[in-house]
């Protein structure tokens, strides 16, 4: 008998985890679809693009030897040759010996490139070149923009209870505050090291392997590209005799994943933290919505009445009863 009521346990208790299994499994295979999702883009912009960048590369190469070999120029071809290099300068191709000779489409810039297409970063220094690259983009931004607005917000459920819920409670265990200062003081915390480690220490970096960036321009870029503005006048990788392009390329494209990943975390924990302290109702703004349980610790209780709990279940919860942030213990 006790060993029936042992499995029983047993049973009951991996079908509490189950739901969270479940879940961690579905965000892992969220992951992996959308790095295959940003590789078959990738092969599909290099397929179509690739070559376009070869012919206008040999056109505007052909075109400055012309130019050089005319012996006198008139000004109908000045402006001719000007406009043709300019139009391709704009779509990345240039004729300038010192350059960056590498293809705009290759495997790293093109996953670079379907990278900042599906985040809305859009550098603008790398456009496709044909009509059937304009029409792949479309459809390409159309399923996967919000697609990785999905896993972002689903990566950023999973985090909530790791960086947010925990520390404010071991706050509250450490010092004794009242749940308002706890969530204040873990904001400012976790707001200091975001900024440490996605935009003062990244930009430390980017001055040192960027040569002509100085370290203001390495934060400002950190920030323009974090905050999805990408206004393209500073991009990583494309200077003259880059050492490891396509690592570094896609090195950058992780960084600002993750650091988009970090931020929708930060702003969802400042709606929280104003949920708390009232903000929200001051202003009329709309209250954060509440986490999934299956995201929390579960808190099981072993009790001979079962079955009455059981029955229990099945009822719909009370309006006060659902765990939020303002209810960590002291």
């Amino acid at each position: 008998m006790k060993s029936t009521r042992g499995r029983g346990s047993s049973w009951q208790t991996a079908a509490a985890m189950s739901p969270s299994f479940s879940s961690y499994g579905l965000l892992l295979g969220f992951i992996l679809f959308y790095i295959v999702y940003l590789l078959f883009g990738a092969f599909v912009f290099s397929a179509i693009e690739e070559p376009e960048e070869e012919r206008l590369r040999g056109e505007i190469l052909s075109l400055k030897a012309q130019f050089v070999n005319d012996s006198c120029v008139n000004l109908t071809s000045l402006e001719s040759f000007l406009e043709r290099v300019l139009t391709a300068n704009k779509y990345g191709v240039s004729i300038v010996r010192n350059s960056s000779s590498a293809s705009n489409w290759d495997l790293a810039s093109a996953l670079f490139f379907a990278n900042t297409l599906v985040t809305t970063v859009g550098y603008g220094h790398t456009t496709p070149l044909s009509d059937a690259g304009k029409a792949f983009s479309i459809i390409y931004a159309l399923f996967g923009v919000p697609f990785t607005m999905l896993v972002l917000t689903a990566c950023v459920q999973r985090l909530m209870y790791l960086l947010s819920y925990r520390p404010i409670g071991l706050f509250q265990r450490w010092t004794g505050w009242d749940p308002k200062t706890a969530s204040a003081a873990h904001f400012v915390f976790l707001l200091l090291t975001v900024v440490l480690c996605f935009f003062v220490i990244p930009s430390v970096i980017f001055s040192t392997i960027e040569e002509s960036w100085s370290f203001l321009d390495a934060f400002y870029f950190c920030f323009i590209s974090l905050c999805t503005i990408g206004l393209g006048d500073y991009v990583p990788g494309e200077q003259a005799g880059q050492r490891l392009r396509s690592l570094y390329k896609i090195s950058v494209m992780v960084y600002l994943f993750l650091g988009l990943m970090i931020l929708v975390l930060v702003l969802r924990t400042f709606h929280k933290l104003a949920d708390l302290h009232g903000l929200t109702s001051f202003f009329h703004l709309p209250h954060c919505e509440e986490e999934d349980e299956e995201d929390k610790d579960p808190i099981v209780e072993t009790s001979s009445e079962q079955p009455d709990m059981d029955k229990n279940a099945s009822k719909p919860l009370a309006l006060g009863s659902q765990t939020s942030y303002s209810s960590i213990r002291k």
